[in-house]
């Protein structure tokens, strides 16, 4: 609790009060009273009348309560001194060393991979980001909670164990040490305090009487007034909670849920207060209700009110304390005494145990102010941390048990603090030593899981309960704990009492070894798969402790020694059970075998046989260490018995050939997945590598013919090799394939690996390097697909980095994707294909990789193995295997078989085993040759092979073999391999006879072979390279004729015009089009030099049913899929509240600001309007059928998914073909002389106003200004407009007519959010607007990616683009002509002041784009008559769009004048050019008209440059609008980007000067009085006066919110995150919105808002104004992006941090430094602006539906 906050009301309530407390302080100072009992007299007295409301509590009064009463008398006593000077001067003395921060539950932690002890080691973030490690390779994670940082411990950091905050001197006095200093009289009061307090606490904690209170509490005569009070618990949920809260005591919803949620958080509520009788009744109710057949009932509890005071304020006391502890050592110190002193004489244990005892029976919020009071306390304090541990460990077993009993949460428990003291190195040390902690902790095991003991005393897991064995994993955590930091010195006590531990936790391996036995099901399948799960999750838990107990022992030769002969008799112990039966006898190649007759295939048989296990890890470290040596003095070669060693580990590999085999099929899926964890990552190191270990150490040490006939028994393949008959069964010869493969690839294995630390002379680096280039053979991989692949040790550490860049290269990722790791070409050479990490799978994909490799190379096929390291001398005898008779036996047999072509008795796989075998026993000899004389050497694999066989049968050796092998067509592809081993034979042999051709013979193998390539094999290469030649050739030619062609089609396009039915979707984009400069073609848009429209016949194919159609206007309707959504892309002021409703929305006029607008997007796809609405109604019957099934779209309002593409969508737009015009160029001319500007504002002023006298019926109207003077006659006036040009208007087929109309009305029922109405009149206006804002959006978003105006659109955007402008200006047809009239001169109002009329905006007010969108697409309807249809002619159009574009640019330049009035002016060189003298005396004309306001003294060269600037994006607007409207192509600079050409080339595409203010001055008559009414309007001249400019122009450009390059900045921002609904200091779910930089609590009931009677998340309300309903979030403590769209519908998405491996982590799972990847923000960044990301979410749910539960809503 925040200190200040704590002083601030106690101290004035106490100035105000203290008279009154005055004789009760003395009483407490005098030292002939009792402290204790007068300060149980005032609690008593006190404390139940301020903890009286428990029902409906007022936090704030009962604190100050609380202070006033009874804290702050209390402190004046113990300090002697006013507490908030006296706490002051205690601060400023100096801090601890220790940091202690206690971590909450999410929040972010930082572990140092080079500095720390152990991953345990942590730092809160203010301490990493003060410390040197932040510079280090550090990992971040999220905490449980309940952990504490380390800083300042120099047994948790091998380096810079304090950050700066913390070092000594840091403080900001400079008396360091004065922290300690408290004088005589504060210990003296403390130390009669203090226990007085602690008692009391302690005593209310631990009070079990629902009724009474302590006597000497007790002091009134006792009320009958109780509580209901509910307890938390982790079975029931939080819905259920609810219902039985509602039910029984028929609360409301609402109140229910603050129960619920009060009882989450503080473990406990009174949820009903009144007598003892109506309480228990409650109670029963409440446990009647929330009791069902699955559940026990909620804990439920009747307290007297005064117990529930006392108890309440024990721990406001705790809380007090706590704060108190961290001002002061002495304080500390004090307490630590008081707590651990013992009752003299007395049984009880001290204050701490006590509670510490009581914890599983308190609730959360006592367990938590416990919890952090020790660790403000004892973990402070070294020396008594130590003495903490003593009595921890003490009662560990009681501890322990009572937290497998419970159902909190391991971070609610006391027992989780041991991971604060096993971890410290000195401590483990001491309590092994002295506590025998290993031995307590491995008892506390075998007591909690006698339960699943069977009557041979072996584990069995069947039918177990998860969470509770979940709670047994926490002891097994806390051996790991222990065992973390190997000691460097030991001592006689230590390593007995390790010695002690080690045997007792032999005992639980005992316990384990042949655990779950399992027995080959023959006929039936097996009915229910046993549970497998908790024994491999047991063994999981325990790899890394068995790793840890190994490298103990390792540490000390004696203790080493002694820990082998207890582990071995161990071993023994187990394997010499049920050894009754007789011995069989078998001969082969003259040698016999006795054996226990046992069968894998008929016996049981475990996988579990941790006992073996550790016993070949301790074997191998006698190897290493040399210690071997020492064996025989403490287990005698009779007691070895090393037949009885290898059987159980043999047993285990021939269980797992025979699952290959498919033998135990009917013995379901529960063996298949205990035998892949077997040889998986997770397990293999103390499994599969362990039993593989056990082999080579039988290997080593019996007869090697001895070794092979036993794993031929075990095998059950002594048949097989004996010349019995074949079998005619083809199941039965699959079998035995399969076993022989088996069985020769163990045989691989036991000869070849040797990549272990004692078995030959490797490092951990050489092993992890190795197992890096095989999976590297396989494919690139990814940095955190490598560490998956490769084990953890006991720091979860994998070694990868220290050796990745020795054997790979780092490839970086694009903006997708991630970054690989690549081997290096030189480590290529290590690669064995029986690897014996590899599966199936990956031996097969890595040998076809890297033949493949060698054929692209030009080199052979042969992949023979890398020559492997020595074994060391315990293991030299394995290789003797390769030359024993057996082994040959069974290589000549297998050879044989394949080349006499007894199809059905061998396989391609076997072959290859049998060449592998033969390359590893080659290079062996090899290898011995070259390093000792020939005499010396006696492994001699090549005479063996070499000779012949004895029997008459086997009269050919293994050289003739591999000679006619060759010849054998089914073994074309190990062709290469048998001449390579050919070759080592011949090698092998000059080395033999130390012939002068030795030299030559060194040269790598298959170099060599590639010198001998036979000629055959070389003309085929030849063949193969000609053959690819030609293929090339062929290639090049064809590409130069098509691109010849294009050409020629290009460059004489108009040619094929008529003939080239070209396909509007793919081809023709109109700004591509190049045409010969024979033709005089003018690329002007607007006015009488109009050039002609571009149109080709449109010919398309619907992709629903294939068939192509013209677009004609009186064809059937084709449409494009689109999808119409409200958007705020383009917003300049995001704290704008938008309207959620449209109901009162008037749409007309757009603000300038863009707040909202609605945009038009259309994946491009085109469908004939029936087949779209048939496919839509099969996907409604669909639905309809399939009620049950969510869907992603919501059919109500019209969504479906793009029948292509797949993007989602909810409306189609018509494709209204272009209307072809060509102006008369006489006619244009003629009009010219008569149509000014003036001209045509009188004609137009007389149309409009007949029309209002029409309409007024003869009413008096207002004239204009501009009627001819006076004598006018009006129905002339009114005509007049037709003089110009008309014609009649187009007609539309009813299917496009009907399309239309159902398009404008989803524009209307999505961009106001309102119920569809065809009729509505606010249908035209927001069809103009949507058609204007989606222009505004595509300009925006091409001047962002600096692409050209034309040109460069994507196929989609252009097609969608034209359908929506021709769709614009073709919808007025659909609506009542008077209505679309009454929208214009509405319009016209902002441009022309006569026409304003009450609810006009002012000129500042509105944006003109839209404005001129709007009045160029109504501007027909004043041609309408009541007799005829008519539209104006191409001449007229040309004049009204001109003429409209003129005022609307006339009207914009104003406001960018006004705008520019506050612009300072920036160093800039004085410019006298024609544009800024204009701009000059233009602005004295606006000076003067508004009197003064704006000021004259802008310098013109700012003016223009403003306008220049500001105007860009208007005009750029106005191409793409007019050039979609009218089809004529634009100039050919604006197909390029840059800044000069475009502005000329816009101006003269759009009939504007270049110098825009002589527009002002062409017009200058008619628009001098324009201009005095837009300066006089009050909104200009406010603005003005005050400066305050509502609007720049150019607008900005909007950008997603800039994020930090590090992301653990944005941790640290996330950590300082204040909930500002929520009082109290749980960790929230910050998640930042990244189009405003908002930081919101999201999935909280604290910020869940109410809109429309609707609970919303706070993100879903945020997104709601923010992006009207689309926004973008960062969840920062999972860094991932999530986007959501309305209310129901969300997805995640990668966030744009990547580590340095080119990966993101969601999650913060892997714990890397994370790095802002700009390339996948800016991909972000476009998904927004390209309004994708309602596609975004559609493609995502419909790829990974499982996000359906998820409530959106509540985020």
């Amino acid at each position: 609790m925040a200190d200040g906050a704590d002083r601030g009301p106690a101290a004035g309530a106490a100035d105000g009060r203290a008279p009154a407390q005055a004789p009760e302080r003395a009483m407490w100072c005098d030292e002939r009273f009792d402290f204790q009992s007068t300060f149980l007299q005032w609690l008593a007295k006190h404390v139940p009348n301020i903890y009286s409301a428990e029902m409906d509590p007022l936090v704030e009064e009962q604190e100050e309560m609380v202070q006033a009463g009874i804290l702050y008398p209390l402190e004046c006593y113990l300090f002697g001194e006013d507490p908030d000077i006296f706490l002051e001067k205690l601060q400023q003395s100096g801090t601890s060393q220790l940091c202690g921060k206690v971590f909450k539950g999410g929040e972010t932690t930082y572990s140092c991979r080079d500095c720390a002890v152990d991953p345990t080691c942590v730092l809160c973030i203010d301490c990493f980001q003060n410390s040197i490690h932040k510079n280090h390779r550090y990992k971040m994670h999220n905490s449980t909670g309940g952990g504490f940082c380390d800083c300042g411990d120099t047994e948790a950091w091998k380096a810079g164990p304090l950050c700066t905050k913390h070092e000594p001197g840091a403080s900001s006095s400079p008396k360091e040490n004065s922290e300690c200093q408290l004088n005589e009289e504060i210990m003296e009061h403390s130390r009669r305090v203090f226990p007085s307090v602690i008692k009391y606490m302690v005593d209310m904690l631990i009070w079990e009487e629902e009724k009474e209170l302590p006597v000497e509490l007790t002091i009134r005569e006792k009320a009958d007034s109780y509580y209901c009070v509910l307890f938390n618990d982790e079975h029931h949920s939080y819905d259920h909670v609810i219902y039985s809260l509602q039910r029984a005591l028929g609360c409301e919803l609402g109140e229910a849920q603050l129960h619920t949620t009060a009882i989450d958080k503080e473990g406990r509520r009174a949820v009903k207060a009144g007598h003892y009788a109506s309480c228990q009744e409650a109670k029963e109710e409440i446990k009647r209700h929330s009791e069902n057949v699955s559940q026990r009932p909620l804990h439920v509890e009747v307290l007297h009110a005064d117990v529930m005071a006392h108890q309440k304020f024990a721990l406001r006391l705790g809380s007090w304390l706590n704060k108190l502890m961290s001002y002061s050592s002495d304080f500390r110190q004090i307490f630590c005494q008081i707590c651990l002193k013992e009752e003299a004489g007395s049984e009880n244990p001290c204050f701490i145990s006590k509670l510490m005892l009581w914890d599983a029976r308190l609730h959360k919020g006592a367990r938590k102010v416990l919890h952090e009071l020790i660790f403000s306390s004892f973990f402070m304090e070294m020396e008594y941390k130590k003495l903490f541990a003593v009595e921890f460990v003490k009662y560990y077993k009681a501890l322990q048990k009572e937290y497998i009993s419970d159902d909190h949460d391991r971070v609610l428990s006391v027992t989780a603090l041991s991971v604060q003291m096993f971890t410290v190195p000195t401590l483990a040390r001491h309590l092994i030593e002295e506590q025998n902690v290993i031995t307590t902790i491995t008892e506390t095991l075998l007591e909690v899981l006698p339960e699943y003991l069977d009557k041979n005393d072996k584990f069995n897991f069947q039918g177990y309960s998860q969470d509770k064995l979940k709670r047994v994993y926490a002891v097994i955590y806390d051996l790991r704990y222990v065992l973390v930091s190997k000691p460097t010195v030991w001592t006689d006590g230590l390593r007995e009492r390790f010695l002690e531990g080690f045997v007792s936790f032999l005992r639980i391996l005992t316990c384990m070894q042949g655990m779950e036995e399992i027995k080959r099901q023959i006929g039936q399948h097996i009915e229910v798969d046993p549970d497998w799960e908790a024994a491999i999750a047991i063994q999981m838990q325990l790899k890394n402790i068995l790793l840890m107990f190994q490298e103990w022992c390792a540490c000390d030769e004696e203790l080493l020694l002694r820990s082998y002969r207890e582990c071995h008799k161990a071993v023994m112990r187990c394997s010499t059970n049920g050894r009754s039966r007789e011995k069989t006898v078998f001969h082969l190649c003259g040698h016999t075998l006795e054996s226990r007759p046992y069968r894998v295939s008929a016996d049981p048989v475990s996988i579990h046989l941790p006992l073996s296990r550790t016993l070949a890890g301790l074997h191998v470290r006698l190897s290493k260490t040399g210690a071997i040596s020492r064996l025989h003095e403490f287990v005698s070669p009779e007691e070895f018995q090393v037949e009885l060693l290898v059987e159980y580990p043999l047993r285990c590999l021939v269980l797992v050939a025979q699952v290959a085999a498919e033998m135990w099929r009917r013995n379901g899926l529960s063996l298949i997945s205990q035998v892949f964890y077997y040889q998986d990552v997770k397990c293999r190191e103390e499994m599969y590598d362990k039993d593989i270990i056990m082999l080579q150490i039988g290997a080593s040490l019996m007869d090697p013919n001895q070794f092979l006939l036993l794993i031929l028994q075990r095998y059950e393949l002594v048949d097989a090799f004996k010349k019995i008959k074949p079998t005619k069964d083809q199941d039965l010869i699959k079998q035995y394939n399969v076993l022989i493969e088996e069985m020769l690839q163990i045989l691989i294995y036991v000869v070849g690996e040797r990549y272990v630390p004692g078995i030959s002379n490797v490092t951990k680096e050489d092993v992890i390097m190795r197992e890096i280039i095989h999976l590297l053979c396989i494919e690139p991989m990814a940095h955190s697909a490598i560490t998956k692949s490769l084990p953890e040790n006991e720091n979860n550490e994998t070694g990868l980095e220290n050796v990745i860049d020795k054997v790979a290269t780092f490839k970086k990722p694009g903006v997708s994707g991630h970054g690989v790791y690549e081997l290096k070409d030189e480590c290529l050479k290590e690669f064995n294909m029986f690897f014996y990490h590899y599966t199936k799978t990956q031996h097969s994909k890595a040998e076809h990789t890297q033949k493949k490799r060698r054929k692209q190379e030009n080199r052979d096929e042969a992949l023979p193995p890398p020559p492997p390291p020595d074994f060391s001398p315990a293991f030299s005898n394995v290789v003797r295997l390769l030359t024993c008779d057996v082994m040959m036996h069974i290589l000549r047999t297998l050879l044989q078989r394949a080349v006499e072509l007894e199809t059905h008795l061998w396989t391609e796989a076997m072959i290859q085993m049998v060449l592998h075998l033969l390359s590893l026993g080659l290079l062996e000899e090899k290898q011995q040759l070259q390093k000792s004389p020939e005499e010396e050497v006696t492994f001699d694999f090549y005479h063996k092979a070499t000779r012949m066989g004895s029997s008459a049968m086997n009269a050919v050796n293994v050289l003739m073999l591999l000679e006619k092998l060759k010849r054998v067509p089914q073994l074309e592809a190990q062709k290469d391999t048998v001449n390579w081993i050919l070759q080592m034979f011949d090698m092998v042999k000059r080395l033999r006879e130390k012939s002068s051709l030795a030299t030559v013979g060194a040269t790598s193998g298959s170099e060599a072979t590639k010198a001998d390539e036979s000629t055959q094999d070389k003309e085929k290469a030849e063949r193969k390279r000609k053959a690819e030649a030609a293929r090339l050739h062929r290639q090049k030619i064809m590409a130069q004729m098509s691109a010849l062609q294009r050409n020629f089609i290009e460059t004489h396009k108009l040619l094929y015009e008529n003939t080239l039915e070209t396909q509007g979707k793919d081809d023709a984009i109109m700004e591509e089009e190049s045409i010969t400069s024979a033709i005089d073609y003018s690329r002007i848009a607007l006015g009488p030099k109009r050039g002609p429209s571009v149109s080709e016949k449109e010919i398309l194919t619907c992709i629903l049913c294939q068939e192509e159609q013209e677009v004609k206007l009186e064809s059937a309707a084709m449409v494009l899929s689109a999808c119409v959504q409200k958007s705020t892309a383009l917003t300049q002021n995001r704290s704008r509240i938008l309207e959620l409703s449209g109901d009162t929305l008037d749409p007309l006029f757009m603000h300038p600001d863009l707040p909202c607008g609605t945009h038009t997007g259309s994946c491009g796809h085109v469908m004939h309007a029936a087949c779209w609405q048939k496919y839509f109604e099969a996907i409604q019957l669909n639905f309809r059928q399939r009620l049950h099934v969510e869907q992603i779209f919501d059919l109500e309002n019209g969504e479906y998914l793009c029948p292509l593409c797949k993007s989602l969508c909810n409306t189609v737009i018509p494709i209204v073909p272009l209307q072809a015009q060509k102006i008369n160029s006489e006619d244009a001319e003629a009009v010219a002389q008569i149509l000014s500007l003036a001209r045509w504002l009188e004609i137009v002023t007389g149309r409009i106003s007949g029309y209002s006298m029409k309409n007024a019926k003869g009413e008096k109207q207002n004239l204009p200004p501009f009627t001819s003077k006076g004598s006018g006659n009006s129905a002339l006036e009114f005509h007049s407009i037709l003089s110009f040009g008309v014609q009649s208007s187009a007609k539309y087929s009813s299917s496009i007519k009907e399309m239309l109309v159902l398009f404008a009305t989803t524009i209307y029922r999505v961009g106001l959010k309102v119920a569809p109405n065809e009729a509505d009149s606010r249908i035209p206006m927001m069809t103009w607007s949507t058609c204007a804002f989606t222009i505004q959006c595509i300009e925006n978003l091409l001047e962002t990616e600096g692409k050209p105006l034309f040109g460069s659109l994507q196929n989609r955007q252009h097609s969608g683009l034209k359908a929506l402008v021709q769709f614009a200006a073709a919808q007025r047809t659909t609506s009542p002509q008077v209505l679309i009239q009454k929208h214009l001169i509405r319009l016209l109002g902002v441009l022309l002041p006569n026409f304003k009329g009450e609810d006009t905006p002012s000129l500042l007010e509105v944006d003109m784009f839209h404005v001129l969108v709007g009045a160029v697409l109504s501007f027909p309807s004043l041609y309408w008559e009541d007799a005829v249809d008519l539209q104006p002619s191409s001449v007229s159009s040309a004049y009204n769009h001109l003429y409209l574009f003129h005022l609307t640019t006339l009207a914009h330049i104003m406001q960018i004048v006004i705008s520019s009035a506050t612009e300072s002016p920036s160093a800039h060189s004085s410019d006298n050019s024609e544009e800024a003298q204009s701009a000059q005396s233009f602005c004295r004309e606006v000076c003067q008209y508004t009197s003064g306001c704006f000021s004259q003294d802008i310098p013109g060269w700012l003016v223009w440059d403003c306008v220049k600037k500001g105007i860009m994006p208007y005009l750029r607007c106005a191409a793409l609008f007019f050039h979609y409207l009218l089809g004529v192509s634009p100039p050919e600079e604006l197909l390029q980007v840059s800044e000069e050409g475009q502005f000329k080339a816009l101006c003269s595409y759009l009939s504007l000067p270049t110098n825009l203010f002589l527009l002002f001055r062409e017009y200058w008559d008619t628009v001098n009085p324009l201009l005095q009414r837009w300066c006089a309007d009050p909104v200009v001249l406010t603005c003005l006066k005050w400066k305050s400019i509502a609007i720049r122009y150019p607008r900005k450009r909007n950008h997603l919110i800039e994020l930090p390059e590090d992301y653990s900045c944005l941790l640290n921002q996330a950590s300082q995150f204040r909930c500002p609904r929520s009082s109290d200091d749980e960790q929230k779910h910050p998640v930042l919105c990244l189009f405003c930089g908002a930081m919101l609590c999201s999935q909280n009931t604290c910020c869940q808002e109410l809109v429309n009677g609707e609970e919303l998340g706070a993100c879903t309300s945020h997104a709601l104004q923010c992006g009207a309903g689309v926004c973008m979030f960062l969840k920062i403590r999972e860094c991932k992006v999530v986007l959501i769209e309305g209310k129901t519908r969300g997805c995640l998405y990668p966030a744009p941090y990547l580590d340095e491996y080119g990966e993101t982590d969601p999650g913060l799972k892997r714990g890397n430094p994370l790095h802002l990847c700009q390339e996948r923000y800016r991909k972000l960044h476009l998904l927004w602006q390209q309004h994708c990301i309602i596609e975004e979410i559609a493609r995502s749910q419909e790829t990974n539906q499982v996000f359906f539960g998820f409530n959106w809503q509540l985020l």
